[in-house]
């Protein structure tokens, strides 16, 4: 069924040295007073692994989390029993209930459950008993026939697909409208297909609401908070409703971005797969020739937007079959590089050909519908003003009003050190900040030199603190003593050389991840930018400092005139660290980025276990 909802939007290797760690933060590009610096590490050399801290811990590691092999609850059996209590004797409130006839008659029709078989979430099942125990009352049967209700309601579970849903999850039989079976067959029929549509209609809600995969449960690198979801409560507002359809549909995310993910779907099931072939290893610099450049060129023209067809269509359409990359195509190729957060540079590499052509139509249709599932995991209202950060884009945007007020490059987390995927709130900016050196970091890339150099901490401009916070001098630290479990702390103090830069950004959270300058910026002009511990690096840290403060360039610049300080952030101002390999610009269009985690075939794997559970369930 389409989608009935507008198109437009209104929004918009690890290192395993002290050295390696300096390499990552510095990269070698900015000169740095000697005392400041890394000293080269020793030649590598073997130590035992210990058992205990006590013993040296040389091969002990502190380890990034891990994905697990995702397990769906299995269902169970919905137990009618309960459903049917003993006959108690009468009392004075008894006798002041005078039931209905279509509660008696719901009551009568109980008996047809007793050696029914519907299976359901656990958490569903218990909900069904306890709803219709305390209301013995029909939802969506009337005079023995599906009323209006359950008709709406079959038909929302029908057009599940149109979110990313699979609509065999929720499918009813719907007993038919004629029948030759005896009034008692009629009854058993009725009471049988009530249960299992307010099992359906609730797992419909639950999953529109929440999503279909707890995604805490796939890996540590995912931190949402429980959505609560009241299931004996949605019964008792579709029982009092006859908005079933309003009702259901509001259980989904309503935002602009769901909705703009749900026009996308729509018209990616509807169109053709790309019969247009580009050698996806295709590297054309200007001045050469190639026959697969018409074929590209083609596919950007069918992609124009109204500014990219006012800049360049004239140029395409004149130039559009030429084999040689003449000049005055230059800067449509920057031009369609830089809309996809690439550095422009004007060469056809894979990356560009990668995005028109490098994504089959089912591929895209898969990124699409992870990204539906994703959004279900987060606030329905995204909030305003709020920062967005999407890491496979490698960009965070400050968002308005409906604006994106500022949008920078970014900087993540590498494959061995992966960003986390949560939200939280911005509290604070830091101003010249220290910089904290996690545990991991220290235990990783410091010890093994400490073990051999323990003073070259105080040498690099590093304050080192025991469990009471008293400083005390590396040099005087027994560092081979130690395992992962190390009872100091360490912080660089602010300087040019340190690795926040001039300022931080917190939303404090478990994962200690937040936004910051860097003085390594040479990284922002690369396409690929996993390339931090990972937090979040900004392009233009001065500018988002400003933005979520609510003030300008210029004043940050000030207050950065006058050392270390910090300032609350004062308004509500959600940041969200998330990861979407499909998601919409502010016009609506869906622009699609590499896997860079390879976090979607790990989702598809959990929907698929989910799926799995699912299947046998009647």
């Amino acid at each position: 069924m389409p989608i009935a909802i507008a198109a437009t939007l209104a929004f918009g290797q690890q290192p395993a040295s002290a050295q390696g760690l300096f390499d990552m933060l510095f990269g070698g590009g900015i000169r740095h007073n000697p005392q400041g610096e890394f000293p080269p590490p020793p030649k590598p050399r073997k130590i035992r692994p210990s058992v205990s801290a006590g013993e040296g811990g040389g091969g002990v590691r502190i380890s990034s989390p891990t994905y697990n092999t995702y397990r769906a609850d299995k269902l169970v059996r919905v137990d009618f029993k309960s459903l049917l209590p003993a006959p108690q004797p009468a009392t004075a409130q008894d006798a002041a209930y005078v039931p209905s006839v279509t509660s008696n008659s719901f009551r009568d029709a109980v008996a047809g459950l007793s050696d029914y078989e519907l299976f359901a979430e656990p958490d569903i099942a218990k909900a069904l008993i306890a709803y219709y125990s305390a209301n013995p009352d029909f939802i969506w049967v009337s005079d023995n026939a599906p009323n209006s209700r359950a008709q709406d309601a079959v038909r929302v579970l029908g057009e599940a697909a149109s979110y990313g849903l699979t609509p065999a999850d929720y499918s009813v039989d719907v007993p038919a409208t004629t029948t030759s079976a005896t009034p008692e067959e009629r009854t058993k029929e009725m009471v049988r297909f009530e249960m299992a549509l307010s099992a359906r209609v609730l797992r419909y809600a639950q999953d529109a609401q929440n999503g279909r995969v707890d995604p805490n449960r796939m890996t540590g690198y995912y931190d949402f908070p429980a959505k609560p979801f009241d299931l004996e409560g949605a019964l008792k507002t579709l029982a009092h409703t006859q908005e079933v359809r309003t009702y259901l549909e509001s259980r989904h995310p309503q935002n602009a971005e769901y909705q703009a993910l749900r026009v996308e779907l729509e018209a990616l099931e509807a169109s053709e797969e790309n019969e247009i072939i580009v050698d996806p290893k295709l590297l054309l610099k200007p001045g050469e020739s190639s026959p697969e450049l018409p074929k590209l060129l083609t596919l950007i023209s069918r992609n124009l937007d109204d500014e990219m067809g006012g800049n360049y269509g004239e140029v395409l359409a004149r130039l559009g079959k030429s084999e040689l990359y003449e000049p005055e195509l230059v800067p449509v190729i920057k031009a369609v590089q830089q809309r996809a957060g690439m550095k422009g540079d004007g060469v056809i590499g894979p990356r560009t050909v990668a995005l028109f052509v490098g994504a089959s139509k089912a591929d895209r249709i898969g990124k699409v519908k992870v990204a539906l599932e994703e959004l279900r995991w987060m606030p329905s209202d995204l909030g305003s003003p709020r920062v967005f950060i999407n890491q496979p884009a490698f960009t965070a945007s400050y968002i308005d009003n409906g604006e994106e007020k500022l949008k920078t490059r970014v900087v993540i987390g590498r494959v061995t050190n992966q960003t986390a995927f949560f939200y939280n709130q911005i509290k604070q900016v830091d101003f010249h900040p220290y910089w904290g050196v996690p545990q991991s970091i220290i235990v990783n890339e410091m010890l093994p030199r400490l073990r051999s150099d323990p003073g070259y901490l105080d040498r690099a401009g590093y304050e080192v603190t025991d469990s009471r916070g008293k400083k005390i001098p590396s040099s005087a630290v027994n560092w081979g003593a130690y395992g992962a479990n190390i009872p100091f702390s360490v912080r660089q103090q602010p300087s040019e050389a340190n690795a926040l830069g001039e300022l931080k950004i917190l939303f404090p959270n478990k994962h200690a991840i937040y936004m910051h300058d860097t003085p390594q910026k040479s990284f922002f002009a690369r396409d690929m930018r996993a390339l931090s511990h990972g937090c979040v690096r900004l392009q233009d840290p001065r500018g988002m400092a400003a933005a979520v403060l609510g003030t300008t360039v210029d004043d940050i610049a000030e207050k950065l005139k006058h050392g270390h300080s910090t300032e609350n952030v004062t308004r509500v101002i959600p940041v969200y660290v998330a990861y979407f390999t499909a998601w919409p610009d502010m016009s609506g269009k869906v622009e699609y980025f590499d896997d860079v985690y390879d976090r979607d075939s790990k989702l598809m794997q959990a929907l698929d276990a989910t799926e799995a559970v699912r299947t046998p369930s009647s």
